[in-house]
């Protein structure tokens, strides 16, 4: 085991912005409305679970068709890249049409939570980082998620819509600067 605090702070920071729980707030509250209850509980479970599984399983997937995990990195790269201008510039780069509502499981914990983003910045991640402090990373995030689940009425009250678009701009900056430092480390190794 290397247990690593900086590793697990950082991987934590990561999937925080890429998640973005509390920038999410308008929607889980949009969904709370038309659903009538979110089981926040479940929710969390469903979404850790495919996260942990997709970290542990999505290399042997890549290696399958062909890909490695550098490659991947650097695709993802471009994706947290892409997530972050959404998130500094306020823009919709990627749209999800479908009005299916569970609420519980879609579109909060798939793929809401364990969407497109998080999935290839886990594989991104386990390029760079050992998978067990990137575990501990995922289980304090979905502790977190579900507190914000049971709390975001209230934190939407305390923070107001301004508070959330700042939190949103900081994270935004913060995934940029992360999407770049992937970028560069994994450019390396294929161009070696």
């Amino acid at each position: 085991m290397n247990f690593n605090f900086n590793e697990i702070f950082t991987t934590f920071m990561v999937l925080f912005a890429v998640i973005d729980i509390v920038g999410n707030i308008p929607i889980i509250i949009d969904l709370r409305k038309k659903a009538g209850h979110i089981q926040s509980e479940k929710a969390s479970i469903i979404a850790g679970l495919i996260m942990i599984v997709f970290l542990l399983s999505g290399e042997r997937l890549l290696n399958f068709i062909g890909v490695d995990v550098n490659s991947f990195a650097v695709a993802g790269s471009f994706i947290l890249f892409f997530i972050a201008l959404e998130m500094i510039l306020g823009i919709t780069l990627y749209k999800d049409d479908d009005d299916a509502i569970n609420a519980s499981v879609f579109p909060i914990a798939f793929p809401l939570i364990a969407g497109p983003g998080s999935l290839t910045t886990l594989l991104s991640l386990r390029a760079e980082y050992a998978i067990e402090n990137i575990i501990i990373a995922i289980l304090m995030n979905v502790l977190f998620i579900f507190i914000v689940l049971k709390t975001s009425a209230k934190i939407e009250k305390i923070i107001g819509q301004n508070g959330i678009k700042i939190i949103r701009k900081v994270f935004g900056v913060i995934l940029l600067a992360i999407a770049v430092k992937l970028f560069a480390a994994n450019i390396k190794v294929l161009l070696a």
